[in-house]
C-alpha cells in the first residue's frame, strides 16, 4: 500500500522536483485546488494530513479521480507525543535535567522517580529522538477501500493556499509605468513540491469554511524562490476562461510550509496616464469650502486583477490604495487623499422657479459656481463631478435625464492663481 501525498508530507518534502509524485496546484484568490497523483498497490489507500491541514480543506471537496472506491472512512490519529506515553522523557528544571515518565500527552502529565505526578510545559521537555513538526498536533487519515489496485488523482480544495497580485505605479515628469508582483501563500505545515501551477484571477464562489479562515496566515514569512530551482518560475498569461483569467508558472518549484513566495507578475503598458486634482460630491444649495484630492487616471493594455497599489513619484512614496479588477483598456481612477495646495469654494444661486396652480414648486433652476485657488508653482488640471438627484435633471444645455445626473467641470488652475467655473442645473419634479 502506498500512502498519498508523498510530495507534500514534511518528511518527504525534499522529493526531486518534477517527479511523478509532484503536486499540481490551481490557485485562486481565496482557495486552491490541490491535485496529487496517488498509487495503490493493494485494495486500500491511506491519505494522512495534519489536523491543521484538514481544517483548511473545504467540506465535501475531497475526490478521488480515476481510481474507483467502494467506501472511504476518516479517522483521527493520535499525535506523535501520544506515542511516548509510558516512556521516559527528560524534564529541564533550572540548570538540571532529570528523566521522567510521560503519563498523559494530552495535558503533559508526568511522573518523577519519587512517584509524584505533575503537569509540565512542552518547552521544558526533551527527547531521545528528534520530534516531528507540530508534535502535539493530531492528524486525520482517510482510508479508501478499493476494488483493485491502480493509480489516480486525489483532489481537494483548501483555503490554506492562495495568491494575490500587488502593484507599484512609478511616475515621474517623463511619464509612468505599472509593475506587478504575485504573492503565493501557503499557511499549512506542508511543503508542496509543485509540478504544474495555474493562477486564476476573478470571482469564484465556493463553500465557506470559517474555521479555516480564522487561522489563515497567522505565521507567514517571506521566502525567496529556492536557489535549487533553475530557472526561477515565470508567470505567463494563458487567456480567459468563462470570465476568469488564467496564468501559468513556467517551471516546477517548491512552495515551503508557512511561507509566501513572491514572483514578478505583470508589466502592462499604460496607454493613458493623467494626474489631476479631483472632487466627487453631491448637489445641495449650501455653500461649501474644502480641498481637492490628489488623483490619477490610467488605462492598461491588459486585464488587471484587483490588488493593493503603491504609488511613487520620482521614487518617493506618495500613497497607497486598491486597484480594482479592470478589463483590458478599462479606465482606472485613483484618489490618494487631499491636496491642501488646491482649495475650492462652492456657491449656489437660485435663478428661476416655477410653481403649479396650488403654489407648489415644480421646477427650479440653479447656477453652481466653483472658485478654485492653487498655491502650487505649476498649473494643475482640476476635475469636479457633482451628482444631482430629481425626477428630471437638465445640466447646462444637455439632454434631460431621469432620477440622477452628473455635472462635470474641467478646468486648468494656473500656477499660484485662481479660476472660477460654473454650470446650470434645472431640477424638474413636476
Amino acid at each position: 500500500m502506498t500512502k498519498a501525498f508523498p510530495a507534500v508530507l514534511p518528511t518527504l518534502a525534499a522529493l526531486a522536483l518534477g517527479s511523478a509524485g509532484a503536486t499540481d496546484l490551481r490557485i485562486y484568490p481565496s482557495f486552491t485546488e490541490v491535485r496529487q497523483p496517488v498509487t495503490a498497490t493493494g485494495t486500500s489507500l491511506n491519505v494522512t494530513l495534519p489536523q491543521s491541514a484538514w481544517e483548511s480543506v473545504l467540506p465535501g471537496s475531497l475526490d478521488l479521480e480515476g481510481l474507483p472506491f467502494s467506501s472511504a472512512a476518516q479517522t483521527l490519529q493520535s499525535n506523535w507525543l501520544s506515542s511516548l506515553e509510558g516512556q521516559t522523557v527528560f524534564l529541564r528544571r533550572g540548570d538540571t535535567t532529570e528523566p521522567v515518565t510521560l503519563v498523559r500527552a494530552r495535558d503533559l502529565l508526568v511522573r518523577d522517580a519519587q512517584g509524584r505526578f505533575f503537569n509540565v510545559r512542552f518547552e521544558d521537555l526533551s527527547f531521545s529522538a528528534a520530534p516531528p513538526l507540530n508534535p502535539q498536533s493530531p492528524s486525520q487519515t482517510l482510508t479508501y477501500t478499493l476494488p483493485r489496485a491502480g493509480t489516480g488523482t486525489l483532489t481537494y480544495l483548501t483555503r490554506a493556499v492562495s495568491w494575490s497580485p500587488r502593484y507599484t505605479l512609478n511616475a515621474s515628469t517623463a511619464g509612468a509605468n505599472l509593475n506587478a508582483l504575485a504573492d503565493l501563500r501557503n499557511s499549512t505545515d506542508l511543503a508542496y513540491d509543485v509540478q504544474n501551477t495555474e493562477l486564476y484571477a476573478g470571482d469564484v464562489t465556493v463553500q465557506a469554511n470559517p474555521q479555516a479562515e480564522a487561522g489563515f496566515a497567522a505565521d507567514m514569512v517571506m521566502r525567496a524562490v529556492p536557489s535549487a530551482v533553475a530557472p526561477a518560475p515565470k508567470i505567463q498569461t494563458q487567456g480567459e476562461l468563462r470570465g476568469l483569467t488564467r496564468y501559468d508558472l513556467t517551471t516546477p518549484f517548491t512552495l515551503p510550509a508557512n511561507s509566501v513566495i513572491t514572483l514578478p507578475f505583470l508589466t502592462p503598458k499604460l496607454s493613458r496616464f493623467e494626474r489631476y486634482a479631483g472632487l466627487n460630491t453631491y448637489f445641495g444649495t449650501d455653500t461649501r469650502t474644502g480641498t481637492l484630492n490628489r488623483s490619477y487616471r490610467l488605462e492598461a493594455d491588459q486585464r488587471l486583477p484587483a490588488g493593493p497599489l503603491t504609488v511613487r513619484e520620482d521614487g518617493r512614496l506618495v500613497g497607497q490604495t486598491t486597484l480594482p479588477d479592470t478589463r483590458k483598456g478599462g479606465t482606472i481612477e485613483l484618489s490618494l487623499g487631499e491636496d491642501p495646495d488646491i482649495e475650492y469654494t462652492r456657491t449656489v444661486q437660485q435663478t428661476a422657479q416655477v410653481k403649479d396652480a396650488k403654489g407648489n414648486v415644480t421646477k427650479t433652476t440653479y447656477r453652481v459656481t466653483y472658485a478654485l485657488e492653487s498655491s502650487k508653482d505649476r498649473a494643475v488640471r482640476a476635475e469636479v463631478t457633482e451628482r444631482i438627484g430629481g425626477r428630471v435633471i437638465i445640466i447646462d444645455t444637455g439632454t434631460p435625464v431621469r432620477n440622477q445626473g452628473a455635472a462635470n467641470l474641467r478646468v486648468d488652475v494656473p500656477a499660484n492663481g485662481k479660476v472660477s467655473k460654473s454650470f446650470t442645473v434645472v431640477i424638474d419634479n413636476s
